[in-house]
């Protein structure tokens, strides 16, 4: 049966394309998640206002690919020790989350965390949130599998 993961590592685009390459992975679709205004549009997020993170959800088969292997991604996808930002792209927006759709994904969330910060990878402490999933608000089409319409590989600079 398959599971549903939600993580925001900045820009929607790119992560959404890191995670559309990982087998196991069923589909993706980016949007909104972690805020208190309903049915937000790009154009609200984007005044940082709503308090919505940009996401990408990801429908995974855990037989093929684990929780915790898509967290090993998450972390490989972004800065996860910068606070409000990636890249050029800053506000609360653009924040490292991962939203956790049961006990057992924070759990491993957690986890995953803490070893990352006391790997000693990273000269500042991890700023990812770990909250518990909230309704998910699909972006506009124009945004879904953005970098795969137009041909790209990544948007990293």
């Amino acid at each position: 049966m398959a599971e549903i993961a939600t993580f925001g590592a900045g820009c929607f685009w790119g992560v959404e394309a890191t995670f559309q390459r990982v087998p196991g992975v069923i589909d993706t679709a980016v949007g909104y998640s972690g805020g208190d205004m309903p049915n937000p549009t790009y154009k609200d997020v984007c005044t940082d206002e709503t308090g919505h993170a940009e996401v990408v959800q990801v429908t995974f088969d855990p037989a093929k690919v684990s929780y915790e292997q898509l967290l090993d991604i998450f972390w490989q996808a972004h800065d996860p020790t910068q606070v409000n930002r990636q890249g050029p792209d800053f506000g609360t927006q653009y924040r490292t989350a991962i939203f956790f759709h049961s006990p057992e994904q924070e759990a491993a969330a957690k986890k995953s965390r803490a070893a990352l910060d006391a790997s000693g990878k990273f000269k500042r402490p991890i700023a990812t949130e770990i909250a518990q999933a909230s309704t998910f608000y699909p972006a506009e089409e124009y945004h879904q599998k953005y970098l795969q319409k137009r041909g790209v590989a990544s948007c990293h600079f």
